[in-house]
């Protein structure tokens, strides 16, 4: 796998990869983890900003499914996220050449970032950047997200998804038909976050129509180690997106806390 942009061959799938700023051998590496309808060029810009903003190299990635990424069978197993976590990330940074790593996910890549520090021993991993996770299911996103179907089957989403997926049916019913599973009520990782021993930041829009501040709620009393949360006012479920001369500036700040902090304990030995 080179540095760049390609296709990668990882847990039989072939994923869509993009890459910004200096390599793993060179600095530390962002990991980005796409929300539940993206994929690598959903993040638009993003990316190369937060390269700049924090001297980092950046890695995105389509998970199976989304974006240039190949195919799966739907629907998708209830289990997607943890299977994702425990299948497919771990590979991908090996594959990368990833020496240190800080996972940002939006929404479901936020709890896969998630579930992956809790349940996986990764010494790379030194820090989580979370914007909109979910550790659990909420009514109203729950009614957002059906709500959705409307939108794909009668209205322009499908027409918008399909400029960024191969596959925008199997994307879009892969998600929806998961999140809308009466046995989806029940589903719940928290207990992820008993287990994490790293900082981290979460990110949530004060008007996310997709999550409450429950969710920030949950990591603030659970996490023994540290958590920045940042409320992001008049901003929904994309507050990088909505409001980014707050969030970029936000996540670069905390990326170089925990550098220096690095830098200091490594000159202290």
């Amino acid at each position: 796998m080179e540095w760049g942009k390609g296709t990668v061959s990882v847990a039989g799938h072939d994923l869509e990869y993009a890459c910004w700023g200096p390599a793993p051998g060179d600095a530390p590496t962002l990991v980005m983890l796409h929300e539940g309808l993206g994929s690598v060029g959903l993040w638009r810009d993003w990316p190369a900003a937060l390269a700049e903003a924090t001297g980092m190299g950046v890695l995105a990635y389509s998970r199976a499914g989304y974006g240039r990424s190949s195919s799966v069978p739907v629907p998708r197993p209830l289990d997607y996220m943890t299977r994702e976590a425990e299948d497919v990330l771990g590979p991908l940074m090996d594959a990368a050449g990833v020496r240190a790593a800080v996972l940002l996910g939006h929404s479901d890549g936020a709890t896969i970032a998630a579930i992956y520090a809790g349940s996986v021993s990764d010494m790379r991993v030194r820090s989580l950047v979370l914007i909109a996770p979910h550790f659990f299911a909420e009514a109203e996103g729950l009614e957002a997200i059906r709500a959705a179907k409307t939108l794909y089957e009668d209205g322009d989403l499908r027409e918008r998804l399909a400029r960024h997926h191969d596959h925008p049916d199997v994307a879009f019913y892969g998600w929806h038909d998961a999140w809308t599973n009466p046995r989806f009520a029940d589903w719940n990782v928290a207990d992820a976050i008993d287990h994490w021993r790293i900082p981290a930041m979460v990110v949530q829009g004060a008007e996310d129509a997709y999550g409450t501040l429950a969710q920030v709620r949950e990591v603030e009393e659970r996490a023994y180690s540290p958590v920045e949360a940042l409320i992001v006012d008049s901003a929904g479920h994309a507050p990088h997106e909505d409001v980014p001369e707050v969030v970029t500036p936000a996540v670069a700040a905390f990326c170089a806390t925990l550098l220096a902090l690095e830098d200091a304990h490594s000159d202290a030995q």
